[in-house]
This record gives C-alpha cells, sequence and structure tokens, in this order.
C-alpha cells in the first residue's frame, strides 16, 4: 500500500454520533484519529448553510448608502448591525434564499444579485458556509419578518459601514468580512 505523503498522519473523522437534533440544527459528536494514531473527540454544530447580502443603495459610488439590519442576538444579549441574512432551507439555491431573505428582512427586492464569496463561519464550532452576495437595483416592498424575528432596518452610508467594518464598531464578522470583499474586489467603487 501506498501512502500519500501529503495526507500520511492527517487527522479524520472516524465516527459522528448525534447528541441533540434542534428545529434548525444538530449537535453532534466526532470522534477523530489525531496524526499520532490517538483519538480523541469534538463537539460541533451541523448547519444547512446560509447567505449573507450586501445590499447597495445608490450605486457603487461614495454617495452609496449600504442596507443594514439591527438585529437582536441572544447568544451576546445584545443588537447588533448586521449585513441581511439567514439560512438555506433544504435543497435551496443560495442565490433564491440571498432574495427570499433581502426582502424578509431589509424590505427591499433586489434587481440584481450577484454572487461576492463563500467562507465558513466559524470552522472550530460549525460546518456553516455562507453564501455571500451583492444586491443592487433595489425597491422598497415591505418587510416579511417571521414571527420571532425583530429586526430595525439602517441605511448607513458606505464610508461610513467600511470605516465601522475596519475599526470594530460593527462586531458581526461576516458583515465585516464582506464589506471589506467588496471593498478589495473593486465592487464599491471609489470611496473616500
Amino acid at each position: 500500500m501506498t501512502v500519500d505523503p501529503d495526507t500520511a498522519g492527517r487527522p479524520s473523522v472516524l465516527s459522528e454520533r448525534v447528541l441533540a437534533q434542534g428545529r434548525h440544527f444538530a449537535f453532534s459528536e466526532l470522534t477523530i484519529a489525531s496524526r499520532s494514531g490517538g483519538r480523541h473527540t469534538n463537539q460541533i454544530v451541523r448547519h444547512p448553510g446560509a447567505v449573507t447580502i450586501l445590499p447597495i443603495l445608490d450605486g457603487g459610488n461614495a454617495r452609496a448608502r449600504i442596507v443594514f439590519v439591527e438585529n437582536y442576538r441572544a447568544a451576546v444579549d445584545r443588537r447588533l448591525l448586521e449585513l441581511p441574512a439567514g439560512k438555506l432551507e433544504a435543497g435551496e439555491d443560495p442565490a433564491e434564499a440571498a432574495g427570499r431573505e433581502l426582502i424578509e428582512e431589509s424590505g427591499f427586492r433586489a434587481g440584481r444579485i450577484e454572487p461576492l464569496s463563500e467562507f465558513f463561519t466559524t470552522p472550530g464550532l460549525t460546518d456553516e458556509r455562507m453564501f455571500a452576495f451583492v444586491a443592487r437595483d433595489l425597491v422598497h416592498v415591505g418587510q416579511s419578518l417571521e414571527e420571532d424575528e425583530d429586526l430595525i432596518v439602517r441605511q448607513v452610508p458606505l464610508g461610513d459601514a467600511l470605516r465601522m467594518a475596519s475599526d470594530g464598531t460593527i462586531e458581526d464578522a461576516k458583515t465585516s468580512l464582506v464589506l471589506l470583499i467588496a471593498r478589495a474586489r473593486g465592487v464599491l467603487g471609489a470611496v473616500d
């Protein structure tokens, strides 16, 4: 048997046991073979995946505004300024989910939704993969919040939003990351 030097001694999952199944997520325990040949366990959250949307009002220029939602997060017991986001339904196309979540949370429908990036949100805790999109040509149609949602829509000038992402005023990691990726890729145009 030939051993691939790139995979020899790498940790690998030997088994998985679901400890609890919630409404949206599963809490599992993995048994992992370590590179030294031992075994250990790791507890994780299995997640169906999610989307986040960067809604841009007034085009990609210095006068543009970003549509945020102020969202109460029970885990930290306070409201955070975030980009609209939500989990994927089983088998749902991420772009369709982005359009749905944008309307539900912000009350805006996008004329165009374009993919920006994909990333793992917190790979030390969960397998959640987030798909980020840019939404343009926005038309206000009104929020369609779910029963347990309490979101306040905020429009922030683009320059202020980027400053808030860079200086830590925005504490939500996905929001800061998506703003900084969009800036780095030139999606936001010239910003003062």
